[in-house]
């Protein structure tokens, strides 16, 4: 579904992204692991069309996305979720959800979109009149996340969802992120934290400096002291 080959990204005179190679399949749960700094959020601007590499491809069910605006990226098929949550502070949550189904037009309905997405967090019901400057940190997330999915996107990338949320809040994201892979969408998801990688992830891939250095089952790396040592995370516990 999603390929990249041989990707480069420079910012100014640094490079970022080197060489990197990925790909996301049909109904796939994939994840990017890497310590802050690693490149991963650069890597999800760059598929969006935020950020213009310097060589390499990027193809969507085989349509080039390299020079094409966020918005055409996102009429494609493919939703973000920063990892600043990027809600409109002046809008309610539920006027946010709803702006998505404006920018991309499908064969499901907005009542059916908008539906879903309060299915998948049904928490955001109770919060549908305030506006997001009167949201928490993990309300904001479980909005951005929802306002990706009501835009019926085939693809999400999830940039840290799980980033300075509280353990209260991080099990609600993991279960609304599980509710969208049984719902058959694919996902591409950054993380810092090897431990907030969920147990239903499909495959995973180990970002440093910019370059994969791994590619595997999330199992692998979590059993793995020298890849733990890498990333920064610690040998595994009881989970």
């Amino acid at each position: 579904m999603l390929t990249l080959h041989r990707v480069h990204v420079f910012i100014e005179t640094s490079h970022i992204l080197k060489d990197v190679a990925l790909t996301v399949a049909e109904r796939e749960f994939v994840c990017v692991i890497g310590r802050n700094g690693a490149g991963k959020t650069t890597l999800l601007r760059t598929i969006m069309g935020y950020l213009l590499p310097q060589t390499g491809t990027i193809t969507f069910r085989g349509r080039n996305l390299v020079g094409a605006p966020p918005s055409a990226v996102a009429q494609m098929g493919l939703g973000f979720s920063p990892e600043d949550s990027g809600v409109f502070g002046s809008l309610t949550v539920a006027e946010n959800i709803a702006m998505a189904t404006w920018t991309r037009p499908t064969a499901r309905s907005t009542h059916e979109r908008i539906a879903l997405a309060y299915t998948v967090f049904p928490d955001l019901r109770q919060y549908a009149r305030r506006k997001g400057t009167q949201l928490s940190g993990g309300e904001r997330k479980m909005l951005s996340i929802a306002r990706a999915l009501a835009l019926d996107p085939e693809c999400l990338l999830l940039d840290e969802p799980f980033e300075g949320l509280s353990p209260a809040i991080i099990p609600v994201i993991r279960e609304g992120i599980h509710a969208i892979t049984q719902a058959g969408r694919s996902i591409l998801l950054a993380e810092s934290n090897i431990h907030h990688v969920p147990d239903y992830a499909d495959r995973l891939y180990v970002l440093e400096r910019g370059e994969i250095i791994f590619t595997g089952k999330p199992a692998e790396v979590y059993h793995d002291e020298h890849l733990l040592r890498i990333i920064g995370g610690m040998p595994p516990g009881p989970r």
